[in-house]
């Protein structure tokens, strides 16, 4: 399977050297030239543990770079620090069904994509030195980054976060880790300052090779590849709840910031998965809901709310979906980014907007709407919903009307405890790790949302 630039002007790469570089030379993120259909594969799917349905999915897409027993060991060995054996189990509550994606090292859907994505890291050493690895989040990226990579050989990680604009519980993931080859770098500034950095740096071809540096942000296909899988095995464990065959439809509703793991989805109903409808569920950010009412892509200043992972204006997966929107086509895909650094939006054509309606809804989550939907929950069902699960139930319920609908759950609750328990009225228990990690020293570097701050770091640590 080779691999293409959703701008047109870089080489076609196999899958190690996809993963590898990450961002595309031209600044365009990169796709598998195809996505192959696998209807005729789910029944023989449907019975496979999470890691084996994982091999069965990745083998279609990293070719000769990584198959067989390889393949199967990395993943395997990935999924062993899930407390959960099944990974991603499915709670269903009548008609609503949970997609728990929290049971990894960090407690977010994150770790799912990042602890394969380390490993592979150390499995394909840099061509000479040490490899830079380079990520901004908004909260649960650099946690799962930095548990991926923490103590591999051959790698330097470095992650950029908005000072004081995510989590407490997430920052104290990333800035306790005392592992010598990570670097938590907050900038001053919102997380789309600290993407913008790092596509900046991306941009220069020089410093990529001088510092071997790579993208753990979802710009990388192993990130999409990875999450493909639990759309998969989230509807096979539909299937199993409900007693409904295989084709039977489903609505799938996910918390919406950088449009990464909604896009895998889009994969996933690409190859043949029966997903009905895929919602993208946005908080007071809501760029995407706002572009799917108009057309207009314009972003607008950031709103601090109690979802920070999802308070994004620029998602840079969207480009993706642009590309494959347009058959393929990157030339109004580079006349999209032109007009957005230009004239900060760009508008699509009334066809191009049709056609992305036919795959998604969208819907915007108001902080009120969403502290209702974790009281409700927890009312209803006693259990207990994360600020981002709680937009994800809204909007899901708000379009499925009473149907199906799985809503996927990225991260536990104890990782936002504030906005719960404003929501809840009453303080929740928390996982004694999290409780732990006030006692731990911290480490961390501010610096202005600058990317050549942010360059003579990485080259300062390079020298070092």
């Amino acid at each position: 399977m080779l691999y293409e630039s959703t701008r047109g002007g870089a080489q076609r790469l196999g899958f190690k050297e996809a993963v590898l570089e990450g961002l595309a030379r031209d600044g365009g993120l990169l796709l598998p030239l195809e996505f192959p259909d696998v209807s005729s594969r789910l029944a023989s799917w449907r019975r496979l543990d999470y890691p084996d349905l994982a091999r069965e999915i990745f083998a279609i897409y990293t070719g000769g770079d990584l198959q067989g027993e390889a393949l199967e060991s990395l993943l395997h060995r990935g999924f062993k620090a899930f407390r959960d054996p099944r990974v991603a189990p499915l709670r269903s509550f009548g008609r609503t069904h949970l997609l728990e994606l929290f049971h990894g090292p960090t407690w977010s859907f994150k770790d799912v994509a990042l602890q394969t994505l380390g490993l592979l890291f150390e499995l394909w050493p840099a061509s000479h030195g040490e490899r830079t690895v380079l990520g901004a989040t908004s909260g649960d990226t650099g946690s799962a980054a930095i548990h991926g990579l923490k103590g591999r050989k051959g790698n330097r990680v470095f992650i950029l976060f908005p000072e004081g604009r995510v989590s407490p519980v997430q920052e104290l993931q990333m800035t306790t880790v005392p592992e010598a080859n990570v670097h938590c770098l907050a900038l001053r500034g919102t997380f789309d300052d600290c993407q913008a950095v790092v596509k900046e740096l991306f941009a220069d071809v020089a410093l990529r090779d001088r510092l071997s540096l790579a993208a753990v942000n979802s710009i990388n296909w192993s990130r999409i590849l990875s999450q493909i899988v639990y759309y998969f095995h989230g509807y096979f464990r539909f299937l199993e709840a409900s007693g409904k065959k295989i084709g039977a439809p489903l609505l799938c509703s996910v918390p919406t910031g950088n449009f990464g793991d909604i896009f895998a989805g889009y994969v996933a109903k690409k190859m043949g998965l029966p997903l009905e409808k895929l919602i993208v569920a946005t908080n007071e950010n809501d760029i995407l809901a706002r572009f799917a009412q108009s057309g207009a892509y314009t972003p607008r200043a950031v709103v601090p709310t109690s979802s920070p992972s999802m308070d994004i204006q620029v998602s840079s997966n969207f480009e993706r979906l642009l590309f494959l929107l347009h058959g393929r086509n990157a030339t109004p895909v580079r006349q999209y980014m032109d007009d957005l650094k230009a004239q900060g939006r760009f508008t699509v054509d009334p066809a191009t907007l049709a056609e992305f309606r036919r795959d998604f809804a969208a819907r915007r989550v108001s902080e009120e709407e969403c502290h209702e939907a974790i009281r409700h929950f927890d009312r209803d069902h006693g259990c207990v919903l994360d600020p981002h699960g709680a937009v994800g139930l809204h909007a899901g319920l708000a379009e499925a009307g009473g149907d199906d609908v799985m809503v996927l759950a990225t991260a536990h609750p104890g990782k936002f405890p504030a906005a719960v328990e404003r929501a809840l009225g009453r303080k929740i228990e928390l996982p004694a790790e999290f409780k732990a990690l006030e006692k731990l020293p911290r480490r961390k570097q501010v610096l202005p949302a600058d990317a050549a701050a942010v360059r003579a770091v990485l080259l300062e640590n390079a020298a070092g």
